[in-house]
């Protein structure tokens, strides 16, 4: 199956969040009122400043703002890596802001993907095995049609006994993305997923994030400061000073950087 992908590959993902999906919300996760601070009195920093947002089940969202906008936090109190200070977090109907750390680590092995810039990869084990590697210490078994779909979605095919070191940096966060998709998590979140790819391969990683919304079914929330990367999504949240600012839906490549533009000299730098 092949499916149109790149800047207008979003046009095919809009819609997925409006039902709810094997009895879940139509709302993956979101922050109510959500405050983040580090710090007391006259050092207090606030890095959310009462956010309120919801992320759509089957949506592509990406995550912008300048250096020390709160766009990295928000995404770390969304995925239960960061506690908030006042607010809400919940992942589906769940509240995760109120769970201690031994049934956050549950809720992020069993329900939750990531992605980051480093790829996390064992360079003793080969492809498949770091692929199926989160699965194997939780002790689940991987369905094997579920996982040729996604081995086949990211192309990895031919490369699933090669070793790390065997695999170009393109391909070592393919592997990654496919960590991610295999153990159908409900949500997946990418911090800078392509920030340490040249621009071939970055294409090529969101090429098959975007496919993962389009034929998987999955929901991807991802932080970027890259306006080309932001094109992939189906809408574009911008944070400035702990806030949400503005909102983009069909975004471009173009229409992102004009609109980054406007923050130049507003954000705090980190």
């Amino acid at each position: 199956m092949t499916t149109a992908v790149g800047l207008s590959g979003h046009e095919q993902g809009s819609g997925h969040g409006d039902t709810a999906a094997g009895g879940r919300s139509a709302v993956a996760a979101r922050a109510s009122q959500v405050v983040k601070a580090y710090g007391a009195g006259e050092t207090r920093v606030v890095a959310l400043d009462g956010v309120d947002v919801e992320m759509a089940r089957g949506e592509y969202t990406a995550i912008m703002g300048p250096s020390g906008s709160g766009k990295s936090t928000l995404m770390h109190c969304l995925a239960g890596l960061d506690t908030v200070s006042s607010g809400q977090v919940f992942l589906d109907d769940t509240e995760i802001s109120g769970l201690g750390d031994k049934q956050l680590t549950q809720l992020r092995r069993d329900r939750v993907g990531f992605i980051f810039q480093s790829f996390n990869l064992l360079p003793t084990l080969n492809a498949i095995e770091n692929i199926t590697l989160p699965m194997d210490i939780a002790g689940r078994r991987p369905d094997p049609a579920w996982l040729r779909r996604v081995v086949e979605t990211v192309g990895l095919t031919d490369r699933l006994k090669h070793r790390p070191s065997e695999l170009s940096g393109g391909q070592q966060q393919r592997v990654a993305v496919a960590r991610a998709l295999a153990a159908r998590p409900e949500i997946i979140f990418g911090d800078e997923p392509t920030g340490n790819l040249d621009s071939r391969s970055g294409a090529e990683v969101l090429d098959f994030l975007r496919r993962s919304v389009d034929e998987l079914g999955q929901t991807i929330v991802m932080v970027t400061h890259d306006p080309v990367a932001a094109s992939y999504a189906d809408r574009v949240l911008y944070l400035a000073d702990g806030r949400i600012v503005d909102e983009m839906r069909r975004p471009t490549a173009e229409l992102v950087l004009d609109r980054m533009k406007a923050f130049d000299g507003r954000g705090r730098t980190s």
